[in-house]
């Protein structure tokens, strides 16, 4: 079974990494920003992650305090 919702590819960069990966927006929600901005997620997840350009992953749960940026690609 396939989540609804809109998948979309982001970097997020914190204090020690930056992570690319694919973010699931839900589908009561436009932009990545309004999925990021629920005060009730503590966490994103997000998966096929690329950490620091080359080490790989299948799923990774970022704590949103840690979070310097995110950027849309």
């Amino acid at each position: 079974m396939v989540p609804e919702g809109k998948k979309v590819r982001i970097r997020v960069r914190t204090v020690s990494c930056t992570y690319v990966g694919d973010f699931l927006i839900p589908p009561m929600r436009n932009r990545v920003s309004d999925a990021i901005n629920e005060e009730a997620r503590l966490f994103i997840s997000l998966t096929d992650v690329v950490i620091n350009d080359k080490d790989r992953s299948d799923f990774v749960a970022i704590n949103k305090n840690l979070i310097e940026s995110i950027v849309q690609l």
